[in-house]
């Protein structure tokens, strides 16, 4: 498969997972300079990783929680809670990944994305809300 082939499929599924506005939005945040980045993200991340067979959509969503978690990446946590969300993960499969989180990496990669988790899960109280 070429490299358009991979993109348009990877493009595709991206808009599927997190929705058109999103992926758009993020595609163009560092404009003309991060086109590069966003065709291998579309190509090679969701047109050839993402496609793979081996893991269900819903599994590698939790992937991607644990690791975005463990890795102190909020704001790609918040992405992919998203995305799992549409996978069809459910709020306890999330919390027991980043209880995971918690006990392996340290309570600290695990506070906020508890917070933003408990806020896509329509959990947290409005008065700690940001």
């Amino acid at each position: 498969m070429d490299t358009s082939e991979l993109y348009a499929r990877g493009l595709s599924r991206r808009k599927k997972l997190f929705g058109e506005a999103e992926v758009e939005k993020r595609m163009g945040a560092a404009g003309e300079f991060g086109a590069p980045l966003q065709n291998i993200i579309n190509a090679y991340v969701y047109g050839d990783i993402w496609e793979r067979t081996g893991l269900s959509d819903a599994v590698r969503s939790l992937v991607m929680l644990g690791i975005t978690a463990a890795g102190n990446k909020p704001a790609e946590f918040r992405v992919h809670a998203k995305g799992a969300l549409a996978n069809g993960c459910s709020k306890e499969q999330v919390q027991d990944v980043l209880l995971l989180v918690a006990m392996y990496c340290g309570i600290p990669a695990a506070i906020e994305t508890n917070r933003i988790a408990s806020e896509i899960f329509g959990e947290m109280p409005e008065s700690a809300k940001p």
